[in-house]
């Protein structure tokens, strides 16, 4: 049986968590030491889970150094903003252990993936001999929790690597694929945020079933166009880290960047959505972020641009619809 450390116990970080812990020992890393003593007590994350209850082999952490000791694997769930410092603060404890990030989104300030964070602060792996990958996918967490079937997939630059780490998170009700196009799964799970804000405001404006395919279709050519001019494979957007979770995160029940859209449609500022929201969006800040690096790579994303001026700029959601439709007409599939 090995040890995972999962860093992050949100409603993912613990559905993660409680899922892997079905086959081995989990150490679920939380910074507040409130929010763990109430985990400890109840035995499941009230707070961001409700009532479901943690496997034996799932203890709970805010000690960063105890949680990761014996560890066989990182799991990083924390929000990209934070996923810097959480490397910062393995690597002061002189750990060398393989990390795998489930969190999706550009950091704020330097509009870089994790992929880029993580080469900045752990080095390549083929010099450091320390490996990391991304984990991403279609994939609620209410629903991992519940037992239903769930795909994603763990991306390393190292093939064989990649194998291993998908290995110890498989099993159950989750099927984990592998790939070497860390880039393709980043900017998959990234971007696909935004266009779910995107989504939400067209059905929050009743536009229907046919503008919101005509969204989700258009979003998934600028993941591509955004993704190949940073390197990755055009095929991995077609997968599940593409395509699959994009059409999730613009449709599901759950989706909080899809909530934002359509609170935003109903007239609500964006301050309000989030304070009500409980959540964290990673849309909202990764669509100026994407903006930035797209207006830098001379890449046209207009459904990004739109959502970012919603949502930074104070443009209303009926104006940002009304100026996609009155676009130019082109060649589709560009």
């Amino acid at each position: 049986m090995s040890k995972i450390a999962v860093l992050g116990a949100g409603a993912w970080g613990t559905a993660l968590a409680m899922h892997i812990s079905n086959r081995h020992q989990v150490s679920l890393w939380a910074r507040n030491s409130g929010h763990v003593s109430g985990m400890r007590k109840s035995r499941a994350n009230p707070l961001y889970l409700g009532d479901f209850k943690f496997h034996d082999n799932l203890q709970v952490e805010d000690d960063l150094g105890l949680a990761i000791q014996g560890a066989d694997l990182i799991l990083s769930v924390v929000p990209t903003a934070g996923f810097r410092n959480i490397l910062k603060n393995i690597k002061a404890l002189k750990s060398t252990l393989p990390i795998v990030w489930a969190h999706k989104g550009l950091e704020p300030q330097t509009a870089k993936l994790p992929h880029e964070v993580a080469l900045e602060e752990l080095g390549d792996p083929k010099i450091s001999g320390q490996h990391w990958g991304a984990l991403s996918g279609p994939s609620f967490a209410a629903e991992l929790v519940r037992g239903l079937p769930t795909a994603v997939t763990l991306a390393a630059n190292d093939a064989a690597f990649a194998l291993q780490a998908s290995h110890l998170i498989h099993g159950g009700n989750l099927r984990v694929y592998n790939s070497t196009d860390v880039v393709g799964v980043s900017v998959g799970g990234a971007v696909k945020n935004v266009m779910a804000i995107a989504a939400g405001i067209s059905d929050g404006m009743g536009f229907g079933n046919n503008a919101r395919a005509a969204m989700i279709t258009r979003g998934l050519a600028e993941i591509t166009r955004f993704g190949m001019a940073l390197g990755a494979k055009s095929e991995t957007f077609m997968g599940l880290a593409g395509a699959g979770d994009l059409v999730l995160t613009c449709t599901g029940q759950y989706s909080r960047n899809r909530e934002v859209g359509l609170q935003l449609a109903s007239g609500k500022a964006l301050q309000d959505v989030l304070k009500g929201l409980g959540h964290v969006a990673e849309g909202v800040n990764t669509a100026r972020e994407v903006i930035r690096r797209a207006d830098s790579l001379g890449v046209d994303m207009p459904i990004t641009y739109e959502v970012n001026q919603a949502l930074t700029h104070g443009k209303s959601a009926k104006d940002a619809v009304m100026d996609l439709l009155g676009r130019a007409q082109k060649a589709d599939g560009v």
